[in-house]
């Protein structure tokens, strides 16, 4: 059977990331206490909650980090669907996959140079056959 896990900001950082990685750039706010874009989240609910990098980050990288998957086989698939927003031309967004036996990050989707000033949504499938992070 499929299993489905909604992760969103509203009390804390959601259960799949790591709660130390709001040390690195990330805060988690709302549209509400923005002084810039975007001031809601993808719903238009300028009260709810999403991560967002610091402005003083602008020019340096920042990585979040999920907890340890388990491996996915021909029942078990995982598909991670998430929402972004890239206000700067120069930004990039990448989603890197590192196994359990392996001391690299491999890149598996990027998205850059487009200011798009709104939300999009995208949603990676992910194959692999021993415990990973994302």
């Amino acid at each position: 059977g499929s299993y489905f896990e909604k992760c969103d900001f509203e009390t804390d950082l959601c259960k799949a990331l790591h709660e130390w990685n709001l040390q690195s750039g990330w805060i988690r706010r709302n549209g509400q206490s923005g002084m810039e874009p975007p001031y809601s989240d993808h719903n238009g609910n300028d009260s709810a909650y999403f991560l967002s990098l610091s402005s003083k980050m602008r020019s340096s990288s920042a990585t979040l980090r999920t907890n340890v998957f388990l491996p996915t086989d021909e029942e078990h698939i995982c598909q991670i669907t998430f929402h972004y927003w890239i206000s700067q031309m120069s930004g990039t967004l990448m989603v890197g996959l590192q196994k359990q036996s392996e001391d690299t990050i491999t890149n598996i989707w990027q998205v850059s140079g487009e200011l798009q000033n709104q939300w999009k949504a995208n949603t990676i499938t992910i194959h692999s056959t021993e415990k990973y992070e994302v």
